[in-house]
């Protein structure tokens, strides 16, 4: 599905973060663990569907033309392999867990720390909702911006590749939009603004990337985000948790890699 326009797929995913979190906060955590769990497999099926027609991009013209007919799945194995061994050494998976568990930690101590002072009842009631609404906020914030889906989304929807990636986001984060809300409240709403700073500025990345890169360039990235996003399927179905995070700098080889190939030949 391709977008009318640069970024429409992250006006869609501000809106279902919106209409999720306003539904939590109305009608809170009510939906059963089976209901959450049907509607994760039928994602993580449709994922994969997403997935497949993005690998199919391993066959365009344009690329097997730059750099021979065999040559694109070496180009996605080299750059997955590349990117993957680059991203385990940099620990890129654990730093970014590693943050949002630095973050959240920090407002849990604050918040410990200042539960055993002596001070007036609604001091501390203001208090704990503001510690409330700034957990909210950076918790969602991290878990709707920081990932695989967020970047490979992005600049799928600024190289105008279409916005069902970030379609399937936005059905992901308005669920957990809902559920994050029912306990965090008014924060999580606010996290919608960070999709909008983040996803847009991607989307202008993938925009200026469109006029940069060669055909055959952004068909293999597209070719390798395909197999990252069938990654974050088997996570989505507990098939096996891929450390997709730290896959992430082989979207940075594969044009890499295809501008090197097409000036050997």
């Amino acid at each position: 599905m391709s977008g009318a326009f640069p970024g429409l797929g992250t006006v869609i995913n501000v809106a279902t973060v919106i209409v999720g979190a306003v539904l939590g906060m109305w009608v809170g955590h009510r939906l059963p663990d089976r209901t959450r769990s049907v509607v994760t497999d039928c994602l993580g099926l449709t994922t994969m569907l997403v997935a497949g027609l993005s690998c199919v991009s391993v066959t365009d013209s344009a690329l097997r033309q730059a750099v021979g007919s065999g040559v694109p799945v070496l180009i996605v194995l080299g750059s997955l392999l590349i990117g993957s061994i680059t991203g385990s050494m940099l620990r890129i998976g654990d730093r970014l867990e590693g943050l949002a568990g630095a973050l959240q930690g920090r407002l849990a101590k604050r918040s410990a720390g200042s539960s055993g002072s002596d001070v007036a009842g609604d001091v501390t009631d203001q208090h704990t909702a503001r510690e409330r609404f700034i957990e909210g906020w950076l918790t969602a914030s991290l878990l709707f911006c920081v990932g695989p889906l967020t970047i490979l989304g992005s600049l799928s929807d600024g190289l105008g590749r279409g916005i069902d990636q970030l379609t399937l986001k936005s059905v992901l984060d308005g669920f957990a939009a809902m559920a994050f809300a029912s306990s965090f409240g008014f924060g999580v709403l606010m996290s919608a603004l960070s999709v909008a700073v983040v996803q847009g500025s991607l989307t202008v990345l993938g925009v200026a990337l469109g006029s940069l890169l060669p055909d055959a360039h952004i068909a293999a990235l597209t070719a390798t985000g395909g197999l990252l996003l069938v990654g974050i399927s088997l996570r989505l179905l507990r098939i096996r948790e891929i450390p997709v995070a730290d896959m992430l700098p082989a979207l940075i080889v594969a044009p890499l890699l295809t501008q090197l190939v097409v000036a050997l030949r």
